[in-house]
């Protein structure tokens, strides 16, 4: 259980930092002079909804894990870990593909404000960080309070983290590569994934 709280704590870091996910809001406010404040606003919205879509889906994976491990022997020592170790490696596979999950392209900003304020949430809400579902899968095996605590904690840490990281930028305080964190991120996420998968055999 340890080894999909630490998995699980990784990976929602990885997508708070992620600029694909705080960026687009950054670029248009700087671009169409917004404050600090509806820049904070809007990212803070943005990423709600892109929690919110992950989250609805890891419930219902976690509410088959719990289905699954009442039925299937092995499921909890065998075939979940397996799982995400079959996740990490896809992710893996995507990233030298170079396919990405998330959103890049920000909204046309010669839009009105409310309707760049819409699509983005809209477009966050509808891509979901898929990479996270698998440990609502597994989580599922120990009961629903495991996998409300993964959602608790991926909608805390990847939240928060965008809205600290979107604040940081504005300001100047970051100065970081962010073209070649975005590039590595599926091998960093996959590798996440294969180790925790690799782990539970272990652990759980």
């Amino acid at each position: 259980m340890y080894s999909i709280f630490i998995g699980s704590l990784l990976l929602s870091v990885l997508h708070a930092v992620i600029p694909n996910h705080w960026l687009p809001v950054l670029a248009i406010g700087r671009k169409d002079n917004w404050t600090l404040k509806e820049i904070t606003t809007v990212t803070l919205l943005s990423g709600l909804a892109h929690a919110l879509s992950t989250i609805v889906i890891g419930l219902v994976l976690g509410l088959l894990g719990l289905q699954l491990a009442g039925k299937i022997q092995y499921f909890t020592h065998f075939i979940a870990p397996v799982i995400l170790i079959l996740l990490g490696f896809f992710f893996i596979y995507q990233h030298h593909r170079h396919k990405h999950f998330h959103l890049h392209k920000t909204p046309e900003a010669a839009l009105p404000k409310n309707k760049i304020i819409l699509a983005l949430v809209v477009a966050m809400f509808l891509s979901p960080c898929m990479e996270i579902e698998g440990y609502f899968l597994l989580a599922g095996v120990y009961g629903f309070w495991a996998v409300m605590s993964i959602a608790a904690l991926y909608l805390l840490i990847s939240v928060s983290g965008m809205v600290l990281w979107v604040r940081l930028a504005y300001k100047g305080v970051l100065k970081l590569n962010w073209h070649a964190l975005e590039h590595n991120s599926g091998i960093i996420t996959g590798w996440t994934l294969v180790i925790t998968g690799v782990l539970s055999f272990f652990i759980t």
